[in-house]
C-alpha cells in the first residue's frame, strides 16, 4: 500500500476504524458462496451466527438449513435471524425444522398479522451476515437463495467475502447486539446475557486493513455513504461501483460528478432488468445528469444484477449489502466490509471490468434520445414519486431536492 495512499485514508470508513491482521477473499456468486458457507457451517464446533434477508425454501435454503440441523445437533450453538418481510414465511416453513433441531430463531419486525402502513415497517434488516466459532465470517449481498431463482431475471450476479483476523470480533459483536435488540423488543425486557462459547479467535490471519461499517438508525444512520463519500472525495485515477439499485441523494451525485471533473475515470455498472419498475425507471432519469458530467453508466444485461461493490483508485474496495438507493442508505440496517489492499482491489476491479465487457451494455446520449420524450417523460415521473413517498415517510426528502 502507497504512502499516499495511507496519508489520503487515513481517517475511519465512515466511523468504524480500520483494523489490521485481516484476510479477506473474494467470493463471487453463489457458485463460490454456498460452498464455502456450507464448508464452514460443516466445520464448526462452537458457535454458528447467521443473518439474512432473504431465506428461500428452495434448493439452497434447504441445504443450509440441513447443515445448520446437523450442527446443532453435535452440540454447536447456533442463532438465525431473518427479516421479517423478506423472509416472512421463513419461520412457519424451513425455521421450523430449526427449532425442532434446537437452533435458536428470531425474525426482525415480523409481518405477521400488521395491516396498517406504519412508517417503522420500512426499517428492514437486510444485512447478510454470518460468524463461525469467532474466527471466521461472511458479508456480502448473497442472501440465502438459489442464483437462478429470480423468475423472468436470468441468474443473480452478486458478491460476499470471506473474513478471518481480528476484523471478526467486530461483526459478531455487531450481530450479538443487534440479536439482544430484536430478543428484548419481543420480550419488551432485557433478555439474558448470551452464553459465551469458548470460541478460538484468530487475532491475526493476513496483512489487509480493513473496516466493518454498519447501517442504523441510531449511531450510524450514514456510515455507509460517509464511507464511500470520503473514498469519493480523494480519489485520483478510477472509481468503478457494482450496484443493483442505484438511486443516490444530491451529495452522492455531486461526488460522482466532482470526482469526474477532476478527470477520475467514473464507471457505474447498473441493472438493466426491470424488477421494482418505478426504482428502475427513477434510475434512468439520471442518466442524462451523470453522461453529460463525465460519468460512465453501463447496464447489466446477462441476468439479474444483485451486486452492491466498488473500487476506487488502486486499494479502496467495498462489499457488502447496501445498495445506493434510499432504502439502503436511509431506511436499512446492513453492512459492508471496506478494504484497503491492492490485491483484494485488483481482483474485484478485474472481476467487474469483466461483467461489464462480456454481460453488459454502455449507455449514450444517442440512446437516451432514441427512446423518446414520452420515455424520458415515465422516467422524470418515476423520479417525482420516489421523492414524494420519500418526503411522506419524512425520510431523505433534502437528499432528493432538485
Amino acid at each position: 500500500m502507497s504512502a499516499d495512499f495511507s496519508r489520503r485514508h487515513r481517517f475511519d470508513a465512515g466511523g468504524a476504524a480500520f483494523m489490521a491482521g485481516n484476510r479477506i477473499d473474494l467470493l463471487e456468486t453463489g457458485a463460490h458462496f454456498f460452498p464455502a458457507l456450507l464448508a464452514a457451517i460443516t466445520a464448526a464446533e462452537c458457535e454458528i451466527h447467521l443473518e439474512t434477508y432473504i431465506f428461500a425454501a428452495d434448493a439452497t435454503g434447504r441445504a443450509v438449513v440441513a447443515a445448520l440441523v446437523a450442527a446443532a445437533r453435535r452440540g454447536t450453538n447456533v442463532r438465525v435471524l431473518v427479516d421479517g418481510f423478506g423472509a416472512r414465511e421463513f419461520a412457519a416453513g424451513l425455521g421450523r425444522e430449526l427449532v425442532a433441531a434446537g437452533v435458536a430463531l428470531e425474525v426482525y419486525r415480523a409481518e405477521a398479522g400488521q395491516t396498517r402502513l406504519r412508517r417503522n415497517r420500512l426499517h428492514r434488516l437486510h444485512r447478510k451476515l454470518v460468524v463461525i466459532d469467532g474466527r471466521l465470517a461472511f458479508v456480502g449481498g448473497i442472501n440465502i437463495v438459489d442464483d437462478a431463482d429470480t423468475p423472468g431475471l436470468g441468474p443473480r450476479f452478486d458478491y460476499a467475502v470471506r473474513v478471518a483476523g481480528p476484523l471478526v470480533a467486530r461483526i459478531h459483536a455487531s450481530m450479538t447486539r443487534l440479536w439482544r435488540l430484536v430478543g428484548w423488543a419481543r420480550l419488551q425486557r432485557r433478555p439474558p446475557p448470551l452464553a459465551v462459547p469458548a470460541c478460538q479467535r484468530d487475532e491475526h490471519a493476513g496483512d489487509m486493513h480493513a473496516a466493518f461499517v454498519i447501517r442504523d438508525n441510531l449511531w450510524h444512520r450514514r456510515a455507509i455513504e460517509e464511507a464511500y463519500l470520503d473514498a469519493l472525495a480523494t480519489a485520483q485515477h478510477e472509481v468503478t461501483i457494482a450496484n443493483a439499485y442505484f438511486l443516490p441523494g444530491l451529495r452522492f451525485r455531486h461526488a460522482l460528478v466532482a470526482a469526474a471533473a477532476r478527470g477520475v475515470r467514473v464507471t457505474v455498472l447498473l441493472q438493466g432488468q426491470v424488477e421494482y419498475a418505478l426504482l428502475h425507471y427513477a434510475t434512468q432519469a439520471l442518466y442524462g445528469h451523470l453522461l453529460k458530467n463525465g460519468v460512465r453508466v453501463c447496464e447489466y444485461r446477462a441476468g439479474f444484477l444483485h451486486a452492491k461493490v466498488a473500487v476506487i483508485d488502486d486499494a479502496w474496495a467495498t462489499v457488502g449489502s447496501s445498495n445506493i438507493d434510499p432504502f439502503s442508505l436511509l431506511l436499512a440496517r446492513e453492512a459492508n466490509v471496506v478494504v484497503k489492499d491492492a490485491g483484494f482491489a485488483a481482483r474485484l476491479r478485474m472481476s467487474i471490468d469483466r461483467a461489464i465487457a462480456q454481460d453488459a451494455v454502455e449507455i449514450t446520449h444517442a440512446d437516451l434520445r432514441r427512446s423518446g420524450w414520452l420515455a424520458r417523460g415515465l422516467r422524470w415521473a418515476a423520479y417525482g414519486m420516489v421523492r414524494l413517498l420519500l418526503g411522506l415517510t419524512r425520510y431523505g426528502g433534502a437528499d432528493y431536492r432538485e
